[in-house]
């Protein structure tokens, strides 16, 4: 068996390296910065009404939909503010070096406007059913905005393969391995944390997208605000150390006398990798649960999707990696055994003792919770366009099972799965941004003029 897992990681390996070779990153990298341009810098110039449309000024309850704006974007977030941003970002650094970060903030930044126009197309295309529960993402996109069904059908496809790894097993995996450091041990009962989840999973999944935009409305603020405390902390006591850790992402993703070309490669592939993973920006995923927010106007949930990146990416994530790079987690005080989950929690011990463990370990536990419920309604999305309604429950049983088997996978092994599931999810839904990007541009200049300056 461990043979076969060995084979099985190795084989994955390669595949997910050919994935996320050039091609890949300049094709998420490359429609992020074209949406960008052709929208007029969106991210910019819509930021401030974004906050305010979060902040429920422009909320109408007879408008269509199913959940309010902040509760949209709460279970958006909470399928990407996950263990992206504790072990997505300690992976990153571990095999790519802290030039890493530079790509995940620039995959961020030009994936606010990718995220931008996917959620605004997905509440244009969206299907209101007559009992009020509302389908929609890339899938309805492509087939009504396109008449491209078979994409459409590609695209449910591979993300109903994804959900079980980014949204399920990879979620179950990292809490493994962060509560072991943070509880020595911990590995020696994956079966009972494994089914601990599965029940806080199934008790929630159930009701649909209004119970886990309900729950997770209440678990994002909460785990944002207590993870990314403990981390300002950590800064604020390392304060003097900050400028230097800037610079050193820059210049390991920038200079190549500094690091060597070799390493500039795998800061660049494990950045976007990694940044993709956190963010979920062009994976076509958020757009989903966008879809059900209660309003008439496409731009309006297109512009509160966009804060996404910049939340998850931008400030958690980036609190992560100067974490890991001021307290000496990074370089030669690492042990080379400490990589994911791991190795940030090795950061937040370093600097507040038994304190920065147990705030990794149950961060882990609450992040990948979230997502995981969060990522069960991308699923059963897709599994209803491909089958119908009556593929919904079945789909619900084995997303619940597989928190269970996703906690006795080896780390590895999950990431390159969910690596390969992640490039095949984005092609499909890359397809309908830049076909559509005309369609979005014109809806996003009449928004803008009837909403004046």
């Amino acid at each position: 068996m461990e043979n076969l897992i060995q084979s099985l990681t190795e084989l994955t390996g390669r595949l997910a390296g050919y994935a996320w070779g050039v091609p890949s990153i300049v094709l998420l990298v490359g429609t992020g910065l074209y949406l960008t341009i052709r929208l007029g810098f969106i991210q910019l110039r819509g930021f401030r009404h974004s906050i305010q449309l979060i902040s429920g000024r422009y909320d109408r309850a007879g408008d269509p939909g199913e959940v309010t704006h902040f509760q949209a974007l709460s279970a958006a977030l909470s399928a990407t503010i996950g263990t992206g941003n504790i072990a997505g970002v300690a992976t990153a650094i571990a095999f790519g070096g802290p030039g890493a970060v530079f790509w995940m903030w620039v995959t961020a930044l030009v994936g606010m406007a990718t995220k931008y126009t996917s959620c605004t197309l997905s509440l244009k295309f969206r299907t209101i059913h007559p009992d009020g529960e509302v389908s929609g993402g890339p899938m309805y996109t492509l087939k009504k905005g396109l008449g491209m069904h078979r994409l459409g059908v590609a695209f449910a496809t591979f993300t109903l393969i994804a959900s079980f790894g980014i949204g399920n097993m990879v979620q179950a995996n990292s809490v493994v391995d962060g509560l072991n450091f943070a509880i020595p041990g911990a590995s020696e009962h994956k079966l009972l944390i494994g089914v601990v989840m599965a029940i806080a999973v199934g008790l929630v999944i159930i009701g649909g997208i209004k119970r886990i935009a309900k729950v997770a409305s209440r678990i994002v603020p909460f785990m944002a605000l207590a993870y990314c405390g403990a981390a300002l902390l950590i800064l604020a006591l390392n304060i003097e150390r900050i400028p230097a850790a800037f610079f050193t992402i820059v210049n390991h993703a920038l200079t190549p006398w500094a690091v060597g070309g070799g390493a500039i490669g795998a800061a660049l592939r494990y950045g976007v990798a990694r940044g993709v993973f956190s963010n979920e920006s062009g994976l076509g995923s958020a757009p989903m649960a966008h879809a059900a927010a209660r309003t008439h106007e496409p731009v309006r949930e297109g512009l509160v999707a966009m804060i996404g990146p910049f939340v998850d990416t931008i400030v958690i994530c980036t609190m992560t990696a100067l974490v890991i790079i001021v307290t000496g987690a990074w370089g030669d005080a690492r042990p080379e055994s400490l990589q994911g989950a791991a190795l940030s929690a090795y950061a937040f011990h370093r600097s507040l003792g038994e304190a920065g463990s147990w705030v990794v370990g149950f961060g882990l536990m609450f992040f990948a919770y979230s997502t995981i419920i969060a990522w069960s309604y991308y699923g059963d999305r897709s599994a209803e366009f491909l089958f119908g309604e009556r593929a919904v429950l079945p789909y619900r049983i084995v997303y619940t099972v597989l928190v269970v088997v996703g906690a006795y996978v080896p780390l590895k092994l999950v990431w390159n799965f969910a690596d390969i599931a992640n490039i095949l999810m984005a092609a499909p839904n890359l397809v309908s941004l830049v076909l559509l990007a005309g369609l979005v541009r014109e809806l996003s200049s009449d928004y803008f003029s009837r909403m004046g300056p």
